[in-house]
């Protein structure tokens, strides 16, 4: 049986009952009348890309990095990924072009959104979603741009390849780890903390001897050392469980000194019997001094990679402000073109390059390796070979210039 209310309790009630619907009308009522900033609503205007269209060859490729036809290529390649349907009969969406445009002003110039959104006329809140969606579709359509060998006859070319520039017989690679510098993420404590005092991931790479990558692993936390970020890429675990087919052990030409193939690195690496890094300087014979010598000469490439890269995509250049997820897909994409560019921009990289960008990235932090007895007995294979028949006539005159400095 309901409760019996007084006449004051029902006239509470409906009183009530009508302010209630009172409100509910009143802001049913009240209309929204400003989607967006006004200066947002110009976009075609007031944007960078009428200026884009309007510049000469050489200013083009001072905008953008790349000459035009490269421009051209690549976007006809992401278009089809990134092209969106308007959204509502009151908003446009953004054309696929100055998506991709907004996208590498953000790697080449390295400005923070909120910077960019005025040159590009596009709200720092849509370029957050934009700049991600690009660099997949930058890492999907250039996916084979970066790839390890996969047949022995693919890696006997590098090989070739690495001999032929650097006089490092039976190289497959140059390894190496940089640190890319980031805005400490949320709730992460010191995991992401470096030896240098600042947060940053880890990107490491292996490079031919063109300077283009090979293989890349980015994520890692900055507290890793070269040898940590090693052992926990699929190229390690593929190496150590043989894997990759590599070569055959073969002698080095016109002599009978038998060598395994090798991957060289620097001093944080381990020894081992596909792995080759420096001797110790304490105390180093002259022999063991060419053997580093012609080492260093190989291990340059990746530094000059990694230097190329950073001067080219200058968001190297700055701590990463933008989610870890989002990180890595900015890198991997500013790696994918690197190597695009290597190969279709005779103008991309440049001497000058090589030493400006290493500055803005970091070696990892040396540690002590463990050197295994098969790798050290290869190693002093190669000590034997570059100190007799695999000598090179300016690596004499090149130790005595080491010396001085």
């Amino acid at each position: 049986m309901p409760p019996v209310l007084s006449k004051r309790q029902k006239l509470a009630l409906v009183l009530g009952g009508l302010i209630d619907v009172e409100g509910v009308d009143e802001k049913q009522t009240k209309r929204r009348t400003i989607w967006t900033k006004p200066w947002l609503l110009k976009r075609t205007e007031l944007s960078h890309m009428n200026l884009l269209r309007q510049l000469e060859p050489q200013e083009f490729k001072m905008f953008m990095r790349m000459e035009r036809d490269c421009f051209i290529l690549l976007l006809n390649l992401v278009k089809p990924l990134i092209k969106k349907s308007d959204s509502s009969n009151y908003r446009e969406s953004i054309p696929a072009e100055e998506r991709f445009v907004a996208t590498l002003q953000y790697l080449i110039t390295g400005r923070c959104l909120r910077n960019l959104q005025f040159s590009t006329v596009i709200s720092h809140q849509l370029l957050s979603k934009i700049i991600p969606e690009t660099c997949e579709a930058i890492i999907k359509v250039l996916n084979e741009n970066i790839r390890l060998p996969e047949t022995e006859e693919e890696w006997l070319i590098e090989a070739e390849q690495f001999e032929k520039l650097w006089q490092f017989p039976h190289c497959l690679g140059s390894m190496d780890g940089k640190h890319v510098e980031i805005q400490k993420p949320a709730n992460s404590g010191s995991l992401f903390f470096n030896y240098k005092g600042y947060f940053s991931i880890i990107l490491f790479a292996i490079v031919n001897a063109n300077y283009e990558f090979l293989y890349i692993h980015t994520g890692t936390n900055g507290s890793a050392s070269d040898g940590g970020v090693l052992k926990s890429t699929k190229f390690y675990e593929k190496l150590i469980n043989e894997q990759l087919n590599l070569p055959q052990d073969k002698e080095f030409n016109d002599t009978n000194i038998k060598a395994p193939y090798v991957f060289i690195g620097d001093s944080a690496f381990a020894l081992e019997r596909h792995i080759m890094k420096p001797f110790p300087n304490k105390e180093i014979s002259k022999d063991k001094e060419v053997f580093n010598y012609r080492l260093s000469r190989g291990r340059r490439v990746v530094e000059n990679a990694f230097g190329i890269l950073s001067s080219r995509f200058q968001i190297f250049q700055r701590p990463m402000n933008v989610n870890l997820e989002t990180i890595d897909k900015v890198v991997l994409a500013c790696c994918y073109l690197h190597n695009f560019l290597r190969k279709k921009s005779d103008s991309y990289s440049t001497p000058e390059l090589f030493r400006d960008g290493e500055r803005q990235l970091h070696n990892l932090q040396q540690t002590q390796t463990n050197e295994l007895r098969v790798g050290k007995n290869v190693r002093e294979v190669f000590t034997q070979y570059f100190n007799g028949p695999g000598v090179v006539q300016f690596q004499e005159k090149m130790l005595n210039i080491n010396r001085l400095n």
